[in-house]
């Protein structure tokens, strides 16, 4: 189906979002993103963008602006969180040549994604709070409410605006999620130490804390998490005193107590498992990224599986003859992978949080006679994940 006059909207200017507006303006549609906000901004956190995810970044003709403004990954050091932080593996990315791996800065990403949507066309509106959404009646167009008392017809709405957004509602029952029983904190701090391009993963009883570069190498990204028995709220935006980050984090290493003394401003999130949605769409409403599949931090996929599912929307709409038979195929193609990848992220945490002494003594001496004796096979366990290319022939 060709793309080109096919008016598009798309709620919510994030990662997601704009990917997508840039990946179906680039197809010959008109596209128009409603964002709620009043400027395209993101709270100051790092993300990691893995090989999958910079895959379709390149597609887009993104790839210089990724490597001139992110830290390229060189390595994972996973580390006991003791006095020393001995290092328990380490991962050498530049093993694998072909796979690159970036640590970014939310807002560097939102605003690449966004000027590049725009050098293609694409419309952002700000100030656009979404009241409803109603998808298309047969042979009709989706509707989009807004807060100001303005309507948007479209022959497509995406729904990119997270997982409390209008779509999902619309297109699937309600369901409840559940606690995981484990909270996060974010921060930024100043590098001073040094730290070069890689992650480090300190891993203790019941929590574990990530560190890596970000801009130059000149700042820290920072998320620690704990398991606790009760969380009132859902979300990420919930500022905490540094002095419970600290306390949480008391007795590791001096490494992290360093890093930990640099906290200024830090958030708090609980951590919730939700459902994948059963339907990703309607007639002419669909849903991309946290909206569809929202997912747990273990895995660092959030970023670049919403960068996938923007990719393989426009893609399958391409392909098909109807945006009806277009959205199908996303789904189809998508479902299955983002399930996995879901799944291998929930089951991630507990072996970082290994509380008994001799069960943590025995899991890191197979970690470490595993990097000393078949590194590559280790590096390339995840390759299903890393190596996968949906913008390539094969996918």
């Amino acid at each position: 189906m060709s793309l080109v006059g096919q008016k598009i909207a798309v709620i919510g200017a994030g990662i997601g979002g704009l990917a997508v507006a840039q990946a179906l303006a680039q197809r010959g549609a008109s596209v128009t993103v409603y964002e709620q906000a009043e400027a395209i901004r993101e709270v100051g956190a790092g993300l990691q963008i893995s090989p999958n995810g910079a895959a379709v970044l390149d597609a887009l003709g993104l790839g210089d602006a990724l490597r001139a403004g992110s830290v390229q990954g060189k390595a994972v050091s996973l580390r006991d969180y003791r006095s020393n932080g001995a290092e328990v593996l380490r991962l050498d990315l530049t093993r694998l040549e072909e796979q690159e791996y970036f640590f970014t800065h939310r807002a560097d990403l939102i605003e690449m994604l966004a000027q590049g949507a725009r050098a293609v066309g694409v419309q952002i509106r700000l100030l656009q709070k979404v009241a409803s959404v109603t998808d298309a009646p047969a042979g009709g167009l989706a509707r989009i409410d807004l807060a100001n008392g303005d309507h948007v017809m479209a022959d497509l709405v995406i729904d990119a605006g997270g997982l409390h957004g209008h779509g999902r509602a619309v297109l699937n029952p309600k369901a409840d999620p559940f606690f995981t029983g484990q909270v996060a904190w974010r921060a930024v701090v100043p590098n001073i130490d040094g730290q070069g391009p890689e992650a480090r993963l300190y891993m203790g009883p019941h929590r574990h804390f990530v560190c890596y570069p970000l801009r130059d190498g000149t700042m820290l990204n920072v998320v620690a998490v704990e398991e606790r028995s009760l969380w009132a709220e859902e979300g990420w935006s919930h500022q905490d005193d540094p002095a419970n980050l600290r306390a949480a984090f008391a007795r590791f290493g001096p490494q992290v107590q360093d890093i930990l003394a640099r906290v200024e401003t830090v958030h708090l999130w609980g951590l919730f498992r939700h459902p994948v949605a059963a339907s990703w769409h309607g007639r002419a409403l669909a849903l991309l990224g946290d909206a569809a599949h929202p997912t747990l931090p273990f895995l660092a996929q959030g970023a670049s599986m919403a960068l996938e599912d923007a990719w393989v929307l426009g893609d399958a709409l391409a392909g098909c003859d109807s945006i009806t038979a277009g959205l199908a195929a996303y789904q189809a193609r998508r479902r299955a992978r983002v399930c996995r990848v879901i799944d291998a992220a929930s089951g991630n945490a507990w072996k970082y949080h290994l509380s008994h002494g001799p069960l943590r003594f025995g899991a890191h001496m197979v970690l470490r006679l595993g990097g000393a004796l078949a590194p590559e096979k280790m590096m390339r366990s995840l390759d299903w994940l890393y190596a996968h290319d949906v913008t390539g022939p094969a996918a």
